[in-house]
């Protein structure tokens, strides 16, 4: 028999746990949460590789009502937050509510049940009256073609996918891509291997990184005395939302960061043609800026070659690059990134009368309500949909505001004795009027460069273009008259 649930939840990351966390604090308990994997934690499990960390301070990336006082640094390593989220899974006894081992491959919508049928990898459907996905946009893995990829005997891997079997001290390897997970690997392999060669197409704008240690004194005061680590996490959340002002039309003010990031390059690299080629020719924040203090140390050993030549094809040893030099490697590792814009698109998503979600969003671009939710789409929502994810602030702060929005828009249709709720076509449309007008004014549009914010037309279907705080205010409480309310609940 099919198994029947109020709330389908999918992934258990930052995003499907506060959902879970947020239903049970409202009091609604029928719900069921699918996980593809065998443990919790979304990306903070799968990305294992040497170095991988945080880049927003942990007392921020975390859960407001779930604050840690143990972080052991500032940005902490993979490993604590992969066991933050398993504690406060456990905390809130949430593996009871998870299916693990059960892939979502889509949902269709049954207009006359007002309920969603979800489809799952096992074979096995159930059937939910709201379906909320917390796949997020960094789990598919970015994979470029390199042609003659297939001919190379060696190893070769993504970064999300580290092949920890594989000893590479000693070996000749190949990193293709210097985006956020290289320049926190990067660093660690580069000692041991014998020869690195970095293919570098756009260099990253790279600020230095201000982690420490978290002291023994402040871990107390925050376990002791009362509000003293809320007024630490306020702090940082006003440090890092005052960056917004540079992103959002005034790249005037990233002159000033660019300063320090070229005086980071000069501190560590004196030669001149490889500072030259780490040296970005764009604006900064055009692309995601990043923080580190060994990434150019780590480029400047004698046994790094940062090339920027391209690949122009992959032998049996070998990688050729667009010059015709032959480079030997053992391994390549691809620092590559992830799907972000088209992340949802193997997700098999039907909505009323027919209409399929992947294929509108691939001739109309990803459009949203808020990120949230999607006209024609009744009772399904998103968490870090398109538009809501930050290139200056804590992305959990984002999630919270979403997913309390979900609840208030469940107990909206409760209330109402409605079995649906579905955004009206037009609130949708002016939502995405005025998100796409001021992303226009933005540095990610004005400061020259490409990058996985944009789709393949070059429209910004990534960032929220403002002050979260603003966001938490357009979320505190659905508008009913945004949404279409259909049948009468039994």
């Amino acid at each position: 028999m099919t198994e029947r649930f109020k709330v389908v939840i999918v992934g258990t990351g930052f995003s499907g746990l506060g959902q879970a966390i947020q239903l049970e604090k409202a009091g609604i308990r029928d719900y069921v949460i699918l996980e593809k994997a065998d443990e919790v934690g979304g990306t903070w499990r799968d990305n294992s590789y040497p170095g991988c960390a945080c880049d927003v301070q942990s007392h921020m990336y975390s859960f407001s009502y779930e604050q840690n006082p143990d972080w052991s640094r500032s940005f902490s390593p993979a490993p604590e937050i992969f066991q933050y989220l398993k504690d406060v899974t456990d905390k809130y006894r949430l593996r009871d509510k998870i299916r693990f081992g059960v892939e979502l491959t889509g949902a269709t919508w049954d207009d006359t049940k007002r309920r969603w049928h979800v489809h799952t990898k096992t074979g096995k459907d159930l059937e939910a009256q709201f379906v909320v996905s917390g796949v997020g946009g960094l789990h598919i893995p970015q994979l470029p073609t390199l042609p003659g990829i297939e001919k190379f005997t060696g190893q070769t891997w993504h970064s999300a996918q580290w092949n920890h079997e594989y000893d590479l001290r000693g070996k000749k390897v190949a990193v293709v891509g210097t985006g956020a997970s290289a320049v926190q690997f990067v660093p660690r392999i580069a000692p041991e291997v014998d020869e690195l060669t970095l293919f570098q197409r756009t260099p990253p704008w790279i600020m230095p990184k201000p982690d420490h240690a978290m002291p023994g004194w402040a871990k107390t005061a925050f376990r002791r005395i009362p509000g003293v680590q809320r007024l630490y996490r306020n702090a940082l959340y006003w440090f890092l939302e005052v960056r917004a002002v540079g992103f959002n039309g005034h790249p005037a003010i990233m002159k000033a960061g660019e300063v320090i990031a070229k005086r980071h390059i000069g501190k560590a690299i004196k030669d001149p043609k490889l500072r030259k080629k780490v040296t970005p020719d764009y604006t900064m924040g055009c692309k995601r800026v990043l923080i580190s203090n060994d990434y150019y140390p780590a480029i400047n050993r004698s046994n790094v070659d940062v090339n920027t030549d391209g690949v122009r094809e992959v032998k049996a040893h070998s990688v050729v690059d667009g010059n015709g030099v032959e480079h030997e490697v053992d391994a390549i590792i691809y620092g590559t990134g992830f799907k972000v814009t088209d992340a949802l698109e193997y997700l098999d998503i039907t909505g009323i009368d027919g209409r399929d979600l992947a294929k509108e969003w691939a001739t109309e671009g990803m459009r949203t309500h808020k990120g949230i939710t999607v006209s024609g789409f009744p009772n399904l929502f998103f968490l870090l949909g398109p538009n809501t994810a930050l290139g200056h602030n804590s992305v959990v702060f984002m999630i919270e505001s979403q997913a309390r929005y979900v609840v208030d828009a469940i107990k909206l249709a409760d209330s109402r004795g409605a079995e649906a709720l579905d955004v009206r076509a037009g609130v949708q449309e002016k939502f995405q009027r005025e998100i796409q007008d001021k992303l226009v004014k933005g540095v990610w549009t004005q400061g020259g460069c490409k990058s996985w914010y944009l789709d393949a037309k070059g429209v910004n279907r990534t960032i929220w273009p403002g002050f979260t705080w603003r966001y938490w205010l357009e979320t505190r409480k659905v508008d009913p008259s945004d949404f279409e309310l259909s049948g009468r609940a039994s």
